[in-house]
């Protein structure tokens, strides 16, 4: 997955090594400034002890909305993806999922001239496509 976040005003995209993501419920909460976008082009979930990816039906990418801060003496900078109820594909797997913004709606999340609530909801039924992974473990094909 690639990530990026604003470094002393620098706009910086990488590949993150995979790890557990930090996130924050948008209920009930107003986030005027430091918005932030994550790109991805999957999910994944474990439920009832079955792995499954999540992508967008269309196969295009999207992006997680999300908030960032500024670095402290003790803590580097950071951010989290926030998150909402789940739409009705996901909502068998968990009842809330993180906060999927497609490409024409970027912009209206960083620039804030749509209200929250707009963007913050969960997407249309039938716009995810769900796939059951292997629950093989992809270590020894990575193996040398």
């Amino acid at each position: 997955m690639w990530r990026w976040w604003n470094y002393r005003g620098v706009c910086v995209l990488w590949m993150a090594v995979p790890r557990p993501v930090n996130v924050v419920r948008s209920e009930g909460r107003t986030f005027v400034t430091h918005r932030c976008l994550v790109p991805a082009s999957e999910f994944r979930h474990r439920s009832g002890g079955k792995n499954f990816s999540f992508s967008l039906a269309s196969g295009d990418w999207f992006y997680f909305a999300g908030i960032w801060r500024h670095a402290t003496a003790d803590w580097p900078e950071a951010y989290a993806i926030l998150t909402i109820d789940s739409n009705t594909d996901i909502a068998p797997f968990h009842d809330r999922q993180m906060a999927v913004l497609t490409r024409n709606q970027r912009m209206d999340w960083l620039d804030g001239l749509v209200p929250e609530d707009e963007n913050l909801r969960p997407l249309p039924p039938g716009t995810f496509r769900v796939k059951r992974l292997s629950s093989a473990s992809f270590q020894p094909r990575l193996a040398v």
